[in-house]
């Protein structure tokens, strides 16, 4: 006779689970169909955006953006005594703008506001040493409260000693960046948070070609205009990622040689091709790349997209390129 054999009371929870692991897998099976779907329809969307960009971008090329109207705005520039700071200035008085110009030099400066005056333009000139943190902070309180909301803000004050890097002194290095570096985030914290609140103004940071390519005799001087590209696309990202509706807008600049004295031996093989820049006109294309909301423009305008294909290009085939171009600047040192 066969035994019979009773079901062990540890067998029988095992049963019980049963269902409740079928019907957990089939949860399990739901939730990744949905998730997968989810997922495609992130990726059309992408697709479609991306070429949708892609399109505006090349319309763009052909179609520019409106011109912004600065009359009335409020404009602070820095380095306006001399050089591209003065142009800009000049230049903002002759659309209407007040110009809030500010430099070391109270000498130079006085004289621009009085330019700007005598042709019919609205300017105030304040002495400030950007290096100065706490004079700075101190200056932008004061403005705000005598000129209220400042609509643009252009950091363009910059040194640029040219020499090898091993003949820069600590002292010249450490003023080349509490200039061309440290001193634009000083400013920017003491406007931008208005500008956050108003969801509206402009900041515009002069970088520099030696942003866009490494050049003898400007180490350092590279290295703070690349800090100054760096920079601004992160905090681009900041004020996208904060605010999708965010309308700061955020300009950088790459100049090419201007004819204001700051370089003082550029060296080209092709002069035709690759002449100072004068100042006034560097400064009239700054300030239309402002009223467009321009992210980043150089000048001359096609350097940044030469910058990005040559990227795409083996170093030493471009070091054979710039070889042959032998364009630069010579050092300042003899």
């Amino acid at each position: 006779m066969a035994a019979i054999r009773c079901p062990s009371k540890f067998e029988l929870p095992e049963r019980k689970m049963l269902p409740l692991m079928l019907s957990a897998g089939n949860g399990s099976n739901s939730n990744d169909i949905y998730n997968i779907v989810l997922l495609v329809v992130d990726i059309v969307m992408l697709i479609v955006k991306f070429w949708i960009a892609i399109v505006e971008a090349i319309v763009g090329v052909f179609r520019p953006a409106p011109l912004d109207d600065v009359s009335g705005k409020v404009v602070l520039i820095t380095g306006s005594g001399h050089g591209i700071g003065k142009q800009m200035a000049l230049q903002y008085g002759k659309l209407g703008a007040t110009v809030l110009c500010w430099d070391v030099n109270e000498q130079t400066n006085n004289q621009t506001v009085k330019e700007i005056k005598s042709n019919g333009g609205k300017a105030f000139g304040y002495v400030c040493n950007v290096t100065k943190r706490e004079e700075l902070i101190e200056l932008a309180q004061k403005v705000r409260k005598e000129h209220g909301f400042v609509n643009v803000v252009v950091n363009n004050a910059g040194i640029m000693p040219c020499h090898p890097l091993l003949e820069h002194t600590e002292n010249e290095i450490r003023l080349m960046f509490d200039i061309n570096v440290l001193s634009h985030f000083w400013i920017i914290q003491s406007f931008l948070p208005e500008m956050i609140e108003r969801n509206e103004g402009s900041i515009v940071a002069l970088s520099s070609c030696a942003g866009l390519f490494g050049l003898i005799n400007l180490v350092p001087y590279c290295g703070t205009k690349f800090a100054v590209r760096g920079y601004m696309s992160a905090l681009a990202e900041e004020l996208r990622q904060k605010n999708p509706q965010n309308n700061v807008k955020l300009t950088t600049i790459y100049p090419y040689m201007i004819d204001t004295g700051l370089c003082k031996n550029p060296r080209y093989r092709f002069p035709k091709l690759f002449k100072l820049i004068p100042a006034d006109v560097a400064a009239g294309s700054i300030i239309e790349a402002q009223r467009q909301g321009l992210e980043e423009a150089a000048i001359p305008r096609h350097f940044v997209a030469v910058e990005k294909i040559g990227r795409l290009i083996p170093r030493k085939a471009m070091r054979l390129v710039n070889d042959f171009l032998d364009t630069g600047v010579d050092t300042d040192k003899h």
